[in-house]
């Protein structure tokens, strides 16, 4: 246990910001678990286009890599593309 305040005060708002952070993942593996398992090749784009801002933002904020988000984008839209 911290023994200083500022040490208390630090756990807290690690609690929150992993809290927040893991909000965040959980709803990007979402998104992209959406576009994956689209019934066809128009909602697989709709649900595309709406995955694009999300990955995006998470990135943005430093959730995940800017990478990572380049990549991620670039496998579903292979992925979209590909659907007959």
């Amino acid at each position: 246990m911290p023994h200083h305040d500022h040490f208390k005060k630090a756990l807290r708002q690690d609690k929150k910001r992993n809290l927040r952070n893991r909000i965040a993942k959980s709803r990007l593996r979402t998104i992209i678990k959406k576009v994956r398992t689209a019934e066809d090749k128009d909602a697989a784009q709709a649900a595309f286009k709406v995955a694009v801002p999300v990955i995006d933002s998470t990135a943005r904020k430093g959730i995940i890599k800017k990478t990572t988000a380049a990549r991620t984008k670039s496998r579903l839209h292979k992925f979209v593309a590909s659907m007959a």
